[in-house]
């Protein structure tokens, strides 16, 4: 989301959610951004991780579930800020109205992509800082690292190579092999 991407007004929850479907757009304090269209290889990073989270909350039978975009997240309606993070787990099904998630999620993990990097290494770690997200990662293919953020217990910015295997700080046995990632990948 780049500032030449950015639109020259501010949006309302109508107006947003009278969109069409097709069109991508995070809202930043009521300030639209159009989204890029993902890569192939961030749609294999999000299919794996999104397969590996959604195989462990299966397994264990509990109340949490593992969304992918485009599904929204409704950090405040006042000013309106709505994202849509890759990946989400939400384990408070009230959050859930039907068309997004209206407060946090308890974990995110975002793919960086050239047009994502400043949004996703910068705005989106203070947003989800200071709305109340329990964890998120930021995945940057072209640099090979995972960045992990466990605000719940104020971890910041640990980093992890691809060849890593990473554990979910809000579970106690979910891990992450990311060195499996990276075969698929040939990276």
């Amino acid at each position: 989301m780049s500032a030449l991407q950015q639109q020259s007004s501010v949006i309302s929850l109508e107006k947003y959610e009278a969109l069409p479907e097709d069109i991508r757009m995070e809202v930043f304090d009521g300030i639209p951004y159009n989204m890029a269209s993902p890569s192939q290889i961030h749609q294999t990073i999000l299919t794996e991780l999104l397969v590996s989270i959604r195989g462990y909350l299966k397994q264990k039978n509990g109340s949490c579930q593992v969304f992918p975009a485009p599904f929204g997240v409704m950090l405040s309606s006042s000013p309106l800020t709505i994202v849509q993070p890759d990946i989400m787990i939400i384990c408070d099904r009230n959050k859930l109205d039907g068309k997004r998630c209206s407060g946090a999620p308890d974990f995110i993990i975002e793919i960086v992509s050239p047009a994502s990097a400043s949004s996703d290494y910068i705005r989106k770690l203070f947003y989800y800082q200071n709305y109340g997200v329990r964890e998120y990662w930021i995945v940057d293919p072209r640099r090979k690292i995972v960045t992990v953020n466990y605000f719940a217990d104020n971890i910041l910015n640990v980093q992890y190579s691809f060849d890593s295997i990473i554990k979910v700080n809000i579970y106690d046995d979910l891990y992450i092999d990311f060195a499996e990632i990276s075969r698929l990948l040939n990276l």
